[in-house]
């Protein structure tokens, strides 16, 4: 599967290698692109793995550039896999008009409505495709990979952990979308990619998912941070009812509230130490 990967670029970084990559994806049906931080301990085997799976707009440029994670995880010894955010090149009608849908909006799910059916399939690219070639093609542990993310990623992160347990070993996310069918971006993003039943949306929320479950998928627990000075936490991000779906489950979650700290990058720089280190413990467990 080595053939299929196209090397864009390589740069050292912290005694390690930061990677871009291009390659064909079966599940999207074309070029996708992704980012891979290779510490240096993975120069002697293999390396457990955290995908980060960015927010609107993003692409797989922008976690490696603004997070400033690279450095944690050389000393920690975690790869780093981001992803794009959803297909590129698909030139559907209208995927361009509107920032929180189509291109870098693909809330990482299948859609099942034409047009977007045929290339967003985000889910199934992550969970079937990508880790599978990564883990066949560089030196990762494929036993012990973490999942986390940022807003519409974050979003990502939980409902993809929940939606597939034991494929994942541990789970965090900053400034998450917790109830997606309840806020504006979610509400659109699934009118669009999954049609108009309601009912059929659940299955994508993450607050909905925790709270069909009884018991703790994540043990060792689950981390979220979300700023106070957010202007998207009252209308779109709803992390309380997350929390609460939490509690009753049995899940234990650290939910931390950051005074003064907004939505953006130096926000997810100031805590991502502290978003490695949570993995690490249950990667290197």
């Amino acid at each position: 599967m080595t053939t299929h990967l196209e090397l864009l670029s390589e740069h050292v970084c912290f005694g390690g290698t930061q990677r871009f990559y291009k390659h064909d994806s079966r599940e999207i049906g074309l070029p996708m692109r992704f980012s891979v931080f290779l510490p240096p301990q993975a120069a002697q085997g293999k390396v457990p793995a955290l995908i980060y799976l960015a927010g609107l707009t993003c692409n797989e440029e922008t976690f490696m550039t603004k997070a400033g994670a690279q450095r944690m995880a050389a000393e920690l010894g975690l790869a780093l896999i981001a992803p794009d955010t959803s297909p590129r090149g698909a030139n559907l009608p209208g995927e361009s008009d509107s920032w929180d849908f189509g291109v870098g909006a693909g809330f990482y799910l299948d859609a099942t409505q034409a047009p977007w059916s045929g290339h967003y399939r985000m889910e199934s690219y992550l969970t079937k495709e990508l880790l599978q070639l990564l883990t066949s093609s560089l030196p990762l542990n494929a036993e012990r990979v973490g999942i986390f993310g940022h807003s519409m990623g974050g979003h990502g992160a939980l409902t993809l952990a929940l939606r597939h347990p034991g494929l994942f070993k541990s789970l965090s996310a900053l400034a998450p979308i917790c109830a997606p069918s309840q806020c504006p971006w979610g509400r659109k993003a699934f009118s669009g990619y999954l049609g108009a039943d309601e009912a059929g949306w659940l299955a994508h929320d993450a607050t909905a998912l925790m709270t069909c479950l009884r018991g703790a998928p994540y043990p060792a627990g689950i981390l979220l941070d979300q700023g106070l000075a957010d202007k998207f936490l009252e209308e779109q991000l709803h992390p309380h009812l997350f929390e609460a779906a939490c509690a009753a489950a049995g899940q234990p979650l650290t939910l931390r509230r950051q005074p003064a700290y907004d939505h953006g990058y130096y926000f997810i720089a100031t805590f991502m130490a502290d978003h490695l280190k949570h993995h690490a413990r249950q990667l290197l467990a």
